[in-house]
């Protein structure tokens, strides 16, 4: 049984409290137009437990208004937002009695039954009274469900745990929306233990209060358990008509689980009375509201999972943008910005294995020339080809890149105890390309060989470039076609003269 949230005063905006009392006034057109309104606000600075608090708070009016995947969506974010550090706040509390709420609404009735429990504690440690009034009234309320669900040999022992959890909230709830919640669960509670006549005393007062303040929700359970009380008292021609009305406010107001609940109770009433047409006309619209429930929540997850399915959809396009970003076109290598990014993870994993990494510049020789003779889109394809190389030559885990033009890197992280292994691959790459058979895409044209430089050390990228650059001038300056290797990074250059 659920109702209004009251929680520390001023944690819940004014407006949203107004759409709960226009729901429970029966006017959801109007509660639909302002919930439409305040839907998309939180209160600006707000705490990050009161936060989640507002949202699941709305995904419980959402859920009232048949808007099942906003009301998923907002109790998700709600729930994300919990914060379990704040096991003692208020705030926290009403967030698990919400959330108890929706599992209860959408089958999950353990995992319910288990988080308004919680709550229950959380507000016990909070020390917040209308808190935990709250929180007592809907663990109270899911209880009389139970009982009046299950079966009936268990049915005393699971009301008489309600109304010791109902009797407690109302000696301390002072919101008088509150008491009402808590008077009527109450009833059906006393009324579940053989107390009839205190059952019908509570009920006559809910009924009596709701009617003043124009509660179509505490007029329902007043009818509710007065149609109960007469059931057992063997009235059973004034139950159907307690139970008749229960049922018309409760489609009033659109609270589907009462709805469910009170035309159960009111098809039993008229089988005991022979009443077949009444018995007919209360299942069909116990039927009626649960294909309703039904086909809603249904929809409702499938709107979410299209929702989720889009969500993810637009997450890999996001990626592959990402992606495509980082990946050079042409060669389909990783390209500057993807070097970049990826090094710097690679050094410091490499560092922490106690490796020493190694990166290895290469550059293509005479490559102006080849795009002079042949063309631009044949020194493309050469590019392509030496790019092909590159990969076969090194390790799926070595981090392959076009630098920019006819430059290529390869950073080598995981070299093992080889402590030549930047030169040796260095070295397979250059035979590679000069070994290569050219005939296919350069035809006549001069076959290109490369030129490499290499340095070692545990430095950042930029440091690593620098190094390999100098030994890549040496290569250059001394016949092209050839490996030069830098000193280590950590060391002092020393001037060396080229082989």
């Amino acid at each position: 049984m659920e109702q209004r949230d009251p929680l520390v005063a001023g944690q819940i905006p004014r407006l949203d409290r107004e759409v709960r009392a226009l729901l429970n006034a029966g006017r959801l057109p109007e509660a639909n137009s302002l919930f439409d309104e305040v839907v998309t606000k939180v209160s600006p600075g707000a705490d990050r437990w009161v936060r989640s608090a507002v949202l699941v708070n709305r995904a419980v009016m959402a859920w009232r208004l048949g808007r099942i995947p906003l009301a998923l969506e907002l109790a998700a974010e709600g729930w994300t937002d919990l914060d379990a550090d704040r096991s003692d706040s208020p705030a926290v509390a009403q967030t698990m009695g919400s959330l108890g709420y929706l599992m209860e609404g959408i089958g999950n009735r353990r995992a319910a039954l288990d988080m308004l429990r919680l709550s229950v504690q959380v507000a016990r440690r909070a020390g917040n009274t209308d808190t935990l009034a709250h929180c007592l009234q809907r663990l109270g309320g899911s209880l009389n469900f139970r009982a009046c669900s299950g079966p009936p040999a268990a049915a005393p022992a699971i009301f008489e745990e309600a109304l010791a959890y109902l009797d407690e909230g109302l000696s301390l709830a002072k919101d008088e929306v509150m008491r009402r919640a808590l008077m009527g669960a109450l009833g059906r509670s006393l009324a579940g233990v053989g107390q009839l006549e205190k059952a019908e005393e509570t009920g006559q007062e809910t009924l009596r209060l709701a009617s003043d303040a124009t509660d179509m929700w505490g007029i329902s359970v007043g009818n509710w358990v007065l149609a109960v009380v007469r059931r057992e008292q063997d009235d059973l021609d004034e139950a159907r008509t307690f139970a008749s009305r229960a049922v018309t406010h409760a489609e009033r107001i659109n609270d589907i689980s009462l709805l469910l609940r009170f035309s159960t109770e009111l098809a039993d009433i008229c089988h005991a009375l022979g009443d077949a047409v009444g018995e007919a006309e209360a299942l069909r619209r116990s039927m009626t509201a649960s294909r309703t429930a039904r086909e809603t929540l249904q929809e409702g997850l499938g709107q979410a999972l299209e929702q989720r399915r889009v969500a993810v959809q637009a997450q890999r396009l996001a990626v592959a943008a990402q992606e495509a970003a980082a990946r050079d076109p042409l060669t389909g290598l990783a390209n500057r910005l993807g070097l970049e990014r990826a090094a710097a993870a690679l050094l410091e994993s490499t560092a922490a294995r106690g490796r020493v990494p190694w990166l290895v510049l290469v550059d293509v020789d005479w490559f102006k020339n080849v795009n002079d003779d042949a063309g631009h889109a044949t020194g493309d394809a050469a590019l392509r080809e030496i790019a092909a190389l590159l990969r076969r030559e090194c390790r799926s885990d070595d981090l392959v890149a076009r630098w920019a033009g006819d430059e290529f890197v390869v950073l080598l992280g995981d070299t093992g105890p080889n402590m030549d292994v930047g030169p040796n691959v260095a070295e397979r790459i250059r035979a590679a390309v000069d070994g290569h058979d050219w005939t296919m895409v350069l035809g006549a044209v001069r076959r290109p060989t490369v030129s490499i430089g290499v340095a070692a050390g545990p430095a950042k990228l930029d440091q690593l470039f620098a190094a390999a650059d100098m030994a890549l001038y040496r290569a250059k300056r001394h016949g092209r076609n050839r490996v030069e290797v830098e000193p280590s990074v950590d060391e002092v250059p020393e001037i060396v003269s080229g082989n």
